[in-house]
């Protein structure tokens, strides 16, 4: 499958809480069903029944670029999408302390960041939402407006809950 101008698109009002995503991908990517090594986060609110799966946005200003002092990350303009170059990475975590989304995690074991690579261009999590919580579109097709609601959805309901717990 061909991932020039595809992105994923996360739909989290369709989101069961499942992480069936989560765990795709890490057996995807690492051979085990451990969900903390997953590309894809679900970030859950249970009491309030809210889900949001978030992943990698592929930003067009991509701030982990800008941090990484190994330059260990680049954006691949042939197939749209942000790489770690696991070579160059030395693991110092900046990536992951300026990503918007919390899209960056670290191997604790192997010592180097990891993000969402869309599996080659067949994100196995989109092939496994069962629900279509997460879709893997033409860029076209998503406005810039569809990902700032989804952040705008993520932060008030961050701070929702937040006031509730204060």
């Amino acid at each position: 499958m061909e991932t020039k101008d595809k992105v994923l698109m996360i739909n989290p009002e369709k989101c069961t809480g499942c992480r069936l995503c989560e765990l795709v991908c890490a057996v995807k990517h690492d051979g085990a069903s451990n969900p903390s090594r997953s590309r894809i986060r679900v970030m859950k609110w249970e009491m309030d029944g809210v889900y949001i799966p978030m992943a990698c946005q592929q930003c067009q200003d991509a701030p982990c670029m800008g941090v990484c002092p190994a330059g260990a990350i680049s954006r691949n303009d042939e197939l749209n999408k942000i790489e770690v170059d696991y070579d160059k990475c030395i693991g110092c975590r900046s990536c992951v302390a300026v990503c918007p989304f919390g899209a960056m995690g670290f191997n604790s074991i192997d010592k180097k960041v990891f993000k969402c690579d869309l599996c080659d261009g067949e994100p196995q999590c989109v092939r496994f939402c069962e629900v279509q919580a997460v879709e893997y579109v033409d860029a076209d097709d998503v406005a810039i407006l569809k990902k700032k609601e989804a952040a705008k959805k993520l932060h008030a309901t961050s701070h929702k809950i937040a006031l509730k717990k204060a």
